[in-house]
């Protein structure tokens, strides 16, 4: 076989610069990501870490393997995301009382209250991006990415 024979259609460039849903995904949320961040800047977190934070205090104190579930990270991308947070005192990481292997997260009450000062911009956040697209466009959105999502994980 040549190379000639190789040589994909030229189409199939344009189609992987523009319409490829990885990349398109990446960069929406690389976007996003920093748009929240910028919201969040006055309180000190970044969107990352108030999502974090925010799941800790929906669970109370919660095992690390459970936590990565719930937020669909692996346990090893958990906890070098949490090491900053534990570093400054808005979670801590312990061993579990009854199996010492065990890592559990609890929210600090310094967490708790870098928490309570981003949720008002994280609100505003939420607020600019649901007027630019509309509640019922966004809702939409949402339930695609859950569809989405669901669909990856059975394949």
């Amino acid at each position: 076989m040549t190379d000639e024979n190789l040589k994909p259609d030229p189409d199939i460039y344009y189609r992987i610069a523009t319409l490829c849903t990885n990349a398109n995904l990446r960069n929406t949320a690389r976007v996003i990501t920093q748009l929240y961040d910028e919201f969040l800047e006055p309180s000190g977190l970044l969107g990352t870490q108030f999502r974090l934070l925010g799941a800790v205090a929906a669970n109370g104190s919660i095992a690390l393997t459970p936590l990565a579930e719930a937020l669909s990270l692996d346990p090893t991308t958990l906890a070098r995301n949490l090491k900053p947070l534990e570093r400054d005192g808005l979670v801590e990481v312990s061993v579990g009382e009854e199996d010492r292997r065990m890592r559990v997260v609890t929210l600090t009450e310094t967490g708790r209250q870098a928490l309570m000062t981003a949720i008002p911009l994280w609100e505003d956040a939420q607020t600019w991006i649901i007027d630019q697209l509309g509640e019922e466009r966004w809702r939409g959105m949402l339930a695609d990415w859950a569809e989405l999502v669901s669909l990856a994980n059975k394949r």
